[in-house]
């Protein structure tokens, strides 16, 4: 009872000392600082000695002889790693109160008896790199209750209503540690539910009962390495760029930053300055407008944030340019660029701007005239003189800058095409077949045969087929307009001629022979000494 007594005393100081034990908020700063920061490492083994309260749930109730107790508990908890421990839990409590039952009406009467625990488990710790650990465990063990003797001068055997008793016993809850030095803790709460198994004696059987312990105490650590104490805190750097780094006035500029080092729990400030244009932005990305800004060199200044202390702030610079518009080019093309004097040509001018600039087009030619104001026009070469003629395409931005192009057109007097000529063709002989005078043979019918195929080929050309006769032939007259009739009827009949396409004449000759001339559109058949046979 001495060894709860002082337990008893030693939680009570602790919760007494509490608040001048933890640190204020510079102090807590100075402790953990001496103690290496917050991530000590994990100690090898952890002792907790405090103040405990054992109760009935609900209190009070029938069969359950642990009403309200008071005492103190201690226990060690040996780490395997920052999380995983096994622990040994020991507790001393002494009963005041006890609830008769069976009286009428039941009623609770001071009391006298102990109560001691022994449980073993494993605990689960959740340590963060932060003076707080929350923890969670379950024990398994036993208890044992002494004899309760009824006290206010009870005499006799129902002085003593329960008798002295072991019971199996379990707790499963958890509980907060709150680090006050390396090897000083303080345990503001552990809660836990408790079963037992003691006897029901108001009915005489076995039971379970349901209770709740509450604790409270000073954790003491030892063993484990202190973590190294972390480094300060780099202090914060800042790039910034544009995109692009060369414009021309008028066109956006795209600013960005990037900041190293900055402490996700503050917010950043980012400010942006020019000294040519002016720029947007509030966050890590800003817009600079160069509308109206002379050609030149300036510089985008960047600055970011976190707090008043010098590490916590960083500048950065980038450069951009502004450059002067360039002017135009043009090319000039003519078509076509031989005409014959009268005709016309389209003038084409193709103009570029290298900032895209709007455009004006205006034309000239030393001779002719040209007619048009965009990227065509029409040279006129009616009343100009033979020989080369120079057009110039001039095209004007809105800047006032001008580039010109020429282009050359040649002009010439009409030629005259040349007069279409008849050309001979094959001959067809007939000193062959003596008893058929005027019969096409074999060989002749091939020689008509490719004259039938240039006809064909040439649909607007004409054919003269001319009959001849030997000087000593009887009749020569009459053979030499069979023969050539003949002649025209295989075209006509085997090879399909148009028979209007075709002239036959009679000539002055002396052979047995028809003389075939192809007459192309516009030539003329020189007939001379030749007869028109209708």
């Amino acid at each position: 009872m001495k060894m709860i007594a002082r337990m008893i005393t030693t939680a009570a100081i602790a919760i007494f000392l509490m608040p001048a034990i933890l640190p204020r908020t510079g102090e807590a700063q100075a402790v953990m600082a001496a103690s290496g920061g917050p991530n000590n490492g994990t100690p090898k083994a952890e002792v907790f000695v405090g103040y405990s309260y054992l109760r009935a749930v609900p209190a009070p109730s029938d069969g359950n002889r642990l009403v309200w107790l008071n005492g103190g508990s201690t226990s060690i908890a040996f780490n395997f790693n920052r999380h995983l421990g096994l622990v040994g839990d020991f507790g001393g409590f002494d009963n005041s109160q006890y609830f008769l039952t069976g009286a009428n009406p039941s009623s609770t009467v001071n009391s006298s008896g102990s109560v001691y625990t022994y449980l073993f488990g494993p605990r689960l710790s959740f340590r963060n790199h932060s003076r707080i650990t929350p923890f969670a465990q379950v024990l398994f063990g036993g208890i044992h209750a002494s004899q309760v003797t009824l006290s206010s001068g009870c005499m006799g055997a129902g002085c003593t209503p329960l008798p002295a008793e072991n019971s199996f016993a379990m707790t499963g809850g958890g509980g907060l540690d709150i680090k006050v030095r390396r090897h000083l803790a303080i345990r503001i709460i552990q809660a836990e539910y408790m079963m037992t198994q003691f006897e029901n004696h108001a009915t005489g059987s076995g039971a379970s009962q349901n209770d709740m312990r509450l604790s409270s105490g000073i954790v003491f650590s030892f063993g484990g390495s202190s973590a190294a104490r972390p480094a300060p805190p780099s202090p914060v750097t800042y790039f910034c760029s544009v995109t692009p780094q060369s414009v021309f006035s008028g066109e956006p500029i795209a600013a960005s930053g990037t900041a190293l080092n900055l402490d996700p729990a503050k917010t950043a400030v980012y400010t942006w300055r020019v000294d040519g244009g002016t720029v947007t932005g509030v966050s890590s990305t800003a817009k600079i407008d160069t509308t109206n800004l002379a050609p030149g060199a300036y510089t985008l200044k960047c600055h970011v944030s976190e707090g008043d202390k010098a590490n916590e702030n960083a500048d950065a610079a980038a450069p951009y340019t502004v450059k002067a518009f360039e002017p135009p080019s043009v090319s000039c093309a003519a078509n076509p660029q031989n005409m014959i004097s009268g005709e016309t040509s389209t003038i084409t001018a193709t103009g570029v701007s290298p900032q895209n600039r709007p455009l004006t087009y205006s034309y000239s030619s030393t001779s002719g005239s040209v007619t048009g104001s965009g990227t065509t026009a029409t040279l006129s070469t009616a009343g100009a003189p033979v020989g080369p003629v120079t057009v110039t395409c001039t095209v004007v931005d809105d800047k006032g800058q001008t580039a010109s192009g020429t282009t050359l057109v040649t002009v010439s007097v009409p030629v005259s095409a040349p007069q279409p000529m008849t050309s001979s063709l094959c001959s067809i002989h007939f000193d062959r077949d003596a008893g058929r005078p005027s019969r096409v043979d074999n060989e002749g019918k091939a020689c008509l045969d490719e004259i039938a195929l240039k006809l064909q080929r040439n649909s607007d050309a004409r054919l003269a087929i001319v009959g001849d006769a030997g000087s000593r032939e009887r009749g020569g007259k009459k053979l030499a307009t069979q023969r050539a009739m003949n002649t025209k009827a295989y075209l006509v009949k085997e090879k399909g001629i148009d028979s209007s396409r075709i002239a036959v004449y009679t000539g002055s000759l002396d052979g047995k022979t028809v003389e075939t001339t192809l007459i192309p559109a516009g030539a003329t058949l020189n007939a001379t000494g030749d007869t028109l046979v209708e």
